[in-house]
């Protein structure tokens, strides 16, 4: 009866522990998860380790002759056997073509992919930026401030065609969730990324589901009790178009063997407000969605495009014709998408490029565009090089099209992290620089400097001729310097007329007749030249 009592016992708490453990890792149940292997293991020894308490083995030799441990030992060899051959058949070693058709590339123009800069779609802040901006505006909420924090995660997105960073609150402390949980978490921020203005956005309906939640309610929790199976990537916070906040949950799919070839199959998409769960197929996934695919994922795939072109071998000694990503990466918001960029280098680490490539992280899409020039942080160490004496830290660049002349841009921080002026390197000659205290100044300071170093020719690319009489002409100083702004006859256009480029503006009055060259841009747009 004691015997039997003992056994009960033990079962239940190894049943016990096992829950724990479960409840706590909450792996997937799934053979292409490695936390399921090591659940299952964990549980096997567990089993083993029970049975041994409860038969109180004497010697090893008692021990030994069990044929229980005798089983359960075979079956944990034959367990650690499979995962570590699943391990070695899955891996580039043996499946280099099968990782490097992970991504198709399609080569592309950059002048017809990459339009010209327009301001309201240049995310002028980098997360660090951001996070700074946003945990200032938590500081103003006198209301919250004390019970709530502003999580790290601030996703980039597009909101309403403008890049944002959105970032949820989190609860301050344990005891700070203890005592809010019931009510939920009240408001998410929102940070616009052109113009860097911070919103906290109070909902109507609390978020419940969160990464900050401790049991149930616990976003992996709920996703891992919703789908068992599902092996989750990097979740990221989004809002929809009508800003109501959502969890976007990518699902890894496993191309080769076991543990190999990881991909983006489908997207669940919970709404952090009621955590009722929406699952699509990635081709299905919505178009507001912007980060199906997590970029460090993307960068990998590429990564095996690049390197395993000659086999796997090759990646590793001769190097023949390898290409790798630069170490680093931005997004740029293109074709209502969050696109992921990076530079492509050899893997000798030259400090060149020999182009980019542009990932959609909704679709996966990837275009490569072969352009020769400064790897990024010979471009930001060029930048910082025209502000030594201010001593301005760079932030990654991302890529623009200024007069068709690919171009790095870049914030430049002071050791507060607060943004103080910006810089654009030309990629292929990245020793011309232009800085400038907004991005319209440092706009126009590029393309003087372009047309001064015959980069361009005194070709501007997509610039533009105007003939007309002046309706009606005003002054502004920005930023210390003085600036005419025209409006002609029978136009809309308002044309930015720098004084210091173009002294003979001064002597211009409604009714004068005059021939602009520009540049298209919102608001206003650039003169190159001006003649009357």
């Amino acid at each position: 009866m004691k015997r039997g009592k003992a056994k009960v016992f033990l079962t239940l708490l190894v049943i016990l522990i096992a829950g724990i453990y479960y409840y706590v890792t909450i792996p997937a149940v799934n053979i292409h998860a490695s936390g399921f292997w090591t659940f299952i293991l964990t549980v096997i020894i567990l089993l083993l380790a029970a049975y041994g308490i409860k038969m109180r083995f004497t010697s090893f030799q008692e021990a030994k002759n069990s044929k229980v441990l005798r089983i359960g030992g075979i079956l944990l060899v034959a367990l650690v056997i499979i995962f570590a051959a699943g391990s070695i058949l899955s891996s580039p070693i043996v499946n280099a073509k099968k990782y490097r058709n992970l991504l198709t590339i399609e080569e592309r123009d950059f002048s017809k992919d990459i339009q010209p800069v327009n301001f309201s779609q240049i995310p002028l802040l980098d997360k660090d930026s951001a996070a700074i901006l946003g945990n200032r505006k938590m500081g103003s909420m006198v209301d919250m401030v004390s019970q709530f924090e502003v999580s790290n995660l601030y996703s980039q997105i597009n909101y309403q065609e403008k890049p944002v960073r959105v970032t949820p609150l989190v609860y301050a402390s344990p005891i700070k969730w203890l005592t809010n949980q019931s009510q939920g978490i009240p408001a998410y921020i929102m940070i616009d990324m052109t113009t860097q203005d911070t919103s906290l956005i109070k909902l109507d309906k609390p978020i419940r589901y969160s990464e900050a939640e401790y049991l149930n309610r616990n976003i992996y929790r709920h996703l891992r009790f919703s789908y068992p199976t599902y092996i989750f990537d990097q979740l990221s916070f989004e809002i929809d178009d009508e800003g109501v906040p959502y969890w976007i949950c990518p699902v890894r799919d496993y191309t080769i063997g076991l543990f190999g070839g990881a991909t983006i199959g489908r997207v669940v998409i919970c709404n952090a407000q009621t955590g009722e769960c929406q699952d699509y197929a990635l081709k299905d996934c919505p178009e507001w969605v912007d980060r199906a695919n997590p970029a460090d994922l993307l960068i990998q795939q590429y990564n095996y495009y690049g390197t395993l072109v000659n086999g796997y071998i090759n990646s590793i000694f001769g190097q023949k014709g390898c290409l790798k990503s630069t170490d680093g990466y931005n997004y740029m918001a293109m074709e209502d998408d969050v696109w992921v960029y990076t530079g492509v280098t050899s893997v000798s680490g030259d400090q060149s490029n020999v182009g980019f490539v542009l990932m959609n992280q909704r679709t996966r899409e990837t275009r490569y565009y072969k352009v020769n020039g400064a790897e990024e942080y010979s471009a930001m160490g060029s930048a910082e090089g025209q502000v030594q004496n201010l001593g301005y830290q760079a932030t990654f660049p991302i890529l623009l099209n200024i007069s068709n002349e690919p171009t790095y841009f870049m914030a430049l921080k002071d050791s507060a992290g607060l943004v103080k002026k910006y810089a654009m390197v030309n990629i292929q000659k990245y020793q011309n620089v232009a800085i400038g205290d907004t991005v319209s100044a440092c706009q126009d300071a590029y393309i003087k400097l372009l047309n001064t170093n015959g980069i361009t020719a005194g070709n501007t690319g997509d610039s533009k001729k105007m003939t007309g009489t002046i309706r009606r002409i005003a002054q502004s100083v920005l930023d210390g310097n003085s600036h005419f702004y025209l409006v002609l006859n029978d136009h809309e256009e308002i044309f930015d007329v720098p004084v210091q480029d173009f002294l003979q503006v001064v002597t211009l009055q409604e009714g004068d007749k005059v021939t602009v060259e520009y540049l298209e841009g919102t608001p206003v747009c650039t003169v190159l030249n001006i003649a009357s």
